[in-house]
């Protein structure tokens, strides 16, 4: 019997795993059959830097995947990230990365695209690159090896990866995955080679991005002084690919049906696309618009097919504020008398407290009462408001009173330290929340309600008001996490000791550490390539799970490429710098998020803190490499 790459993976790799079933392919709704990949025209392995579990989760992955799979002469294979078990099995039996339906070579495909969905993914690209027999480096490649693309929330600054890419998707990925196919298919039949084809889709879409194709030139201070196109023709702003009729974009109302528990085991429908509440910390919020809305109709039509197709339990309308879309009343009601009877549970996962009212009624009567989310984000009004979160203590204890009379004992809330200008009963403020909260059911005449409070720590965006911030550094999180746990045992009577108090309160907390990297890669710069690489060769990947993120070896990476981390994450930026997205396309005037950001620390009565490098706007001589042709002004560091 021929030794197959099949073949290979079922006797060499997944006896040897754990949790084979998430290796096998096959599942329910496969869109792709055996002999599929040896016709196409087109051949894209389209995939997720993360786990089968995350992966399959992510709905992006599930529309792209049906579209490429429903446009004529193309095949779609899904890749994900090995486990770091499977990975050591990979590399000693050197089996390749493979595709999941039919377990092709990941490295024959002709178009590889991933989608980047947060920071601490890269060096998980870069691993899944490796795997595959890719070269790392971008200038590396040869017309024999596929177009690196990729896409998603993370690249909308995707200059810390730009070493490793060749193309960057920004905005909406429907019409551009089905500009991006059709062009291919035009440049191959007329004998285009790849490195030649990079330049020429830059040049066709202007929100295609090829970043080797631009060079950046610096100020002494380190500061960014300009980016120049290396080629004619090319943008010198990337702009947005925006969807134009949201409600008739392809949408898989088959979806892939996973054999093993993934993150969300669920029909997902996005019901609409953006946000109008732009939270001043939400980077989705800015950079998703205009507003995109589904129809009712179209919803409901989404949903019987779906489970149909699937016989999924749960049907999850999703958006950045699903609370937000005009319509919810009718679809929820609509949903509700078709489901409810069929035992299907509908998730809300992001309703806001002052929307809940509204839907208690109905929602009373769903199949299953588990817990209930609610996004506070910061514990005082006044810092709600400064970071225009629209709810206040009394909308907040409204709603959990409702919850708890019909029924729900059990309330999630989520909250965030390090905003601009916080100040100690900020931090404090968030026991003292837990506590109005769960004691809120006591009035009802019941026992206290469980609490269970998420905090994380903030990680300044690009495109937002804090894009000009200093990310608190990781002593300032600790702090916080003392004084969190010093509440909550003096709560309970417990005087002694570090572990967790026992109550009807639940706190949590992330690991500071790792939203520092966050916040180094969220505004960084292509200068953090060699970190990234130096890191992943050092051992990281999966950066996001508890298991394997090991500080230690970003330190050591740090230290080895002579880059200072605090530079990106701990400084604050003056209006006068030049940002390192600067060349993206502004989804919210530059001006407007000036205001923003002076705004949240005149709502609080706190001293906006000076930037760390002082910037005046100078004219740049028409002959300096260092001018840039869309602006008649660049920063230059102050005498």
């Amino acid at each position: 019997m021929a030794d197959t790459l099949y073949q290979r993976v079922s006797s060499e790799l997944l006896p040897h795993v754990r949790q084979p079933a998430q290796y096998i392919g096959g599942e329910l709704n496969q869109l792709v059959r055996p002999g599929d990949w040896e016709r196409a025209e087109i051949r894209v392995a389209l995939g997720f830097p993360d786990t089968y579990a995350i992966g399959m989760s992510h709905l992006g992955c599930q529309i792209l995947y049906w579209l490429c799979n429903h446009t004529e002469g193309v095949c779609a294979e899904r890749i994900f990230a090995p486990w770091t078990d499977a990975e050591r099995i990979m590399r000693d039996r050197k089996i390749p990365l493979f595709t999941w339906d039919t377990r092709q070579d990941a490295g024959t495909a002709d178009i590889f695209a991933l989608s980047l969905q947060y920071e601490l993914c890269f060096t998980t690209v870069l691993n899944m690159l490796d795997l595959a027999g890719i070269p790392l480096r971008a200038a590396d490649r040869t017309d024999a090896h596929p177009l690196v693309l990729v896409g998603g929330p993370q690249a909308d600054n995707p200059e810390p990866m730009a070493d490793f890419v060749d193309l960057v998707v920004m905005g909406d990925g429907e019409h551009a995955m089905e500009g991006i196919l059709s062009a291919y298919r035009e440049y191959r039949q007329a004998g285009i080679g790849r490195r030649a084809m990079i330049a020429r889709l830059a040049r066709r879409f202007p929100w295609l991005y090829a970043p080797n194709l631009y060079d950046v030139s610096y100020h002494a201070d380190g500061t960014i002084a300009g980016m120049i196109p290396k080629l004619d023709g090319l943008p010198e702003r990337i702009e947005r690919c925006k969807t134009p009729d949201f409600d008739a974009v392809p949408f898989p109302t088959r979806p892939l049906v996973p054999w093993v528990e993934v993150v969300h085991d669920r029909i997902g429908i996005e019901i609409m696309r953006g946000c109008p509440q732009v939270c001043r910390f939400c980077h989705a919020g800015y950079t998703k618009r205009p507003l995109n809305l589904r129809t009712v109709d179209r919803i409901v039509e989404i949903a019987e097919e779906a489970y149909w197709a699937t016989g999924h339990r749960e049907i999850g309308l999703l958006s950045l504020s699903t609370a937000d879309y005009p319509h919810l009343f009718d679809l929820s009601k609509e949903l509700n008398e078709r489901f409810s009877r069929r035992m299907v549970n509908l998730s809300f996962p992001s309703l806001r407290v002052d929307k809940m009212l509204q839907n208690i009624p109905w929602m009373a009567n769903q199949v299953r009462k588990g817990s209930i989310t609610m996004a506070v984000e910061a514990a005082q009004d006044d810092m709600r408001r400064a970071i225009r979160k629209k709810v206040t203590d009394g909308n907040l204890l409204d709603g959990v009173r409702e919850v708890y009379k019909a029924g729900w004992q059990k309330i999630k809330l989520y909250f965030m330290c390090g905003f601009p200008g916080e100040r100690d009963e900020d931090i404090e403020g968030i026991w003292e929340i837990c506590k109005a909260v769960s004691n809120e059911r006591k009035k009802l005449g019941k026992g206290p309600g469980k609490v269970i409070a998420s905090v994380g720590w903030l990680v300044p965006k690009p495109f937002t008001p804090f894009q000009w911030m200093a990310q608190p550094r990781v002593d300032y999180f600790h702090h916080a996490r003392r004084v969190l746990g010093r509440l909550s045992r003096e709560s309970s009577g417990k005087r002694r000791g570090k572990g967790p108090a026992k109550g009807p309160i639940t706190l949590r907390t992330h690991r500071p550490d790792r939203s520092i990297l966050e916040g180094v890669f969220s505004r960084g710069d292509r200068r953090l390539g060699p970190v990234i690489q130096r890191a992943w060769q050092f051992g990281a990947r999966f950066d996001g799970w508890d298991e394997c993120y090991n500080d230690e070896v970003w330190q050591r990476a740090y230290a080895e490429t002579g880059v200072d981390p605090a530079w990106y994450a701990h400084r604050e930026r003056s209006f006068g710098e030049r940002l390192p997205w600067d060349h993206i396309g502004l989804h919210m005037r530059r001006g407007y998020l000036e205001e923003s950001y002076d705004d949240v620390y005149e709502q609080i009565g706190v001293r906006k803190p000076q930037p760390a490098l002082q910037h005046r706007l100078q004219p740049i001589p028409a002959d300096s490499p260092d001018r840039v042709r869309d602006r008649t002004t660049l920063p230059v560091i102050a005498d």
